[in-house]
């Protein structure tokens, strides 16, 4: 049996009166990417969210590398090796990607470290590489995107949280994207992808959750379910 890196426990979450997420459980091994998805407002986003401590539970237990991390600030999480790419990718719009990336490794001390990281980042996209002393806010959505993945990288995740990685790229710009998922994982970072675009995130991945209004509705191998029909017609809308 692969390593059991993440395993979420009944959790939950409320948006004031909205139950946004009604007890899910589900684990995540070593190695894997595993990816969320479903319509919008099933609770993947949130789903992430609370894994990383940026939304408060209302109940529910998760643990990470073997440890309870359900009450760790996002900060210490990230130290830890948890890592999340919002969505909406979130760059220090006012500052140079160089110093975006920097900020990736802002609760690092290994200096070699860090520069040695900065060569595997600027491998993986050479583009942030060319336009490292540019201002970030006036990179293309795919560059920003990119610069995101980036800035996560450089904090030295073992597990990588990516929300909506594609949403509102080109259709070559998202094969671009996904190619480099598979090249992270590859690389030896476990994956938990929230994504709408779900044949894209079936591609990648080797199993799947499928998320119904805060509720777990179905799961398994990424390959099976791109060819339930159940979940073609109900879940993935089209």
């Amino acid at each position: 049996m692969p390593e059991e890196m993440l395993k979420v426990q009944d959790l939950t979450v409320h948006y004031g009166a909205i139950q946004a997420l009604k007890g899910i459980s589900f684990e995540v091994a070593k190695g894997e990417i595993i990816t969320l998805i479903g319509s919008n407002g099933a609770g993947k986003s949130t789903t992430l969210n609370g894994i990383s401590g940026v939304v408060k539970k209302s109940a529910g237990k998760v643990e990470f590398s073997g440890q309870d991390v359900s009450a760790m600030a996002p900060d210490r999480l990230v130290a830890f090796g948890l890592v999340q790419v919002p969505e909406g990718r979130r760059i220090f719009a006012n500052l140079s990607v160089r110093d975006n990336l920097e900020m990736g490794a802002y609760s690092r001390k290994d200096r070699q470290g860090i520069k040695d990281d900065f060569d595997v980042v600027y491998g993986i996209f050479p583009r942030l590489k060319e336009r490292a002393k540019q201002i970030a806010g006036t990179l293309s959505g795919g560059e920003q995107q990119m610069l995101a993945m980036g800035r996560a990288l450089m904090s030295k995740p073992t597990l990588l949280l990516m929300d909506e990685p594609s949403m509102g790229l080109a259709p070559i710009l998202v094969d671009e994207i996904f190619a480099v998922i598979r090249r992270i994982n590859q690389a030896g970072t476990t994956i938990l992808l929230v994504e709408q675009n779900a044949y894209k995130a079936l591609s990648v991945a080797s199993r799947a959750y499928i998320l119904e209004t805060g509720n777990i509705v179905k799961s398994g191998p990424a390959q099976d379910l791109m060819k339930d029909d159940s979940v073609k017609t109900a879940d993935l809308g089209g």
